[in-house]
């Protein structure tokens, strides 16, 4: 297996030349975005869909940096707020409707631990998968091999090296689940305060649901 075959598969490999030579398309699609104008939303929309994988509507705030950018799959309405870095050697999945605040990074990239070895240049990837409905807090760093549930929270600053079951809120460093999302924080904005009646009736219609101001 040539190195590339060994890093898709998640194996050991060394980013020899060929694989280089891979991440010169992204890094150029990386200039060009991460130097356009700013209030250009449509043009940084399509280097956004030329680099990604695969994507739906997406929108990354630059600037953004990745590897290889067609590692990195997104679903609907995906939105990247500034410095966002994904470290995508292996796939990166996200669902629809996800959100990231700023100074986010996943990293899907590992060495091993005993110097010798990783002196060596040896590295791997481990995919990460969010699923969809997720909001990822600013400064999280999610680890290599992990998947995040549908409809979570992960707060400001998290640590991200396990799994996190869906529809839960979790932070800190390491990430832990804090509790369960429920009907409860349907109307909540910001902890105990609840959305005024103006908005929640707008919200209501958007969704189909009975309004109960």
């Amino acid at each position: 297996m040539n190195n590339i075959e060994r890093r898709d598969a998640q194996m050991a490999y060394i980013s020899d030349k060929q694989v280089m030579e891979e991440q010169i398309k992204s890094r150029k699609l990386l200039q060009k975005l991460n130097f356009m104008d700013r209030g250009d939303f449509a043009g940084i929309a399509e280097v956004v869909k030329e680099l990604l994988g695969s994507s739906d509507g997406a929108m990354i705030n630059p600037p953004f940096y990745c590897d290889y950018g067609s590692h990195i799959h997104v679903g609907r309405n995906f939105f990247a707020n500034y410095n966002c870095t994904i470290i995508d050697v292996a796939k990166v999945i996200i669902g629809d409707n996800c959100q990231m605040a700023p100074n986010v990074a996943i990293y899907t990239a590992g060495h091993p631990v005993y110097p010798d070895t990783r002196n060596t240049a040896y590295e791997y990837g481990k995919e990460v998968r969010i699923g969809n409905n997720v909001w990822i807090g600013g400064n999280t760093v999610i680890c290599p091999g992990v998947t995040i549930g549908d409809c979570c929270v992960i707060g400001a600053g998290s640590v991200v090296t396990k799994d996190i079951p869906a529809w839960t809120v979790a932070v800190g460093n390491p990430c832990r689940v804090i509790r369960k999302i429920t009907e409860a924080d349907r109307r909540l904005l910001f902890r105990i305060e609840e959305i005024d009646d103006e908005a929640w009736q707008h919200i209501c219609t958007m969704n189909g649901l009975e309004t109960t101001v």
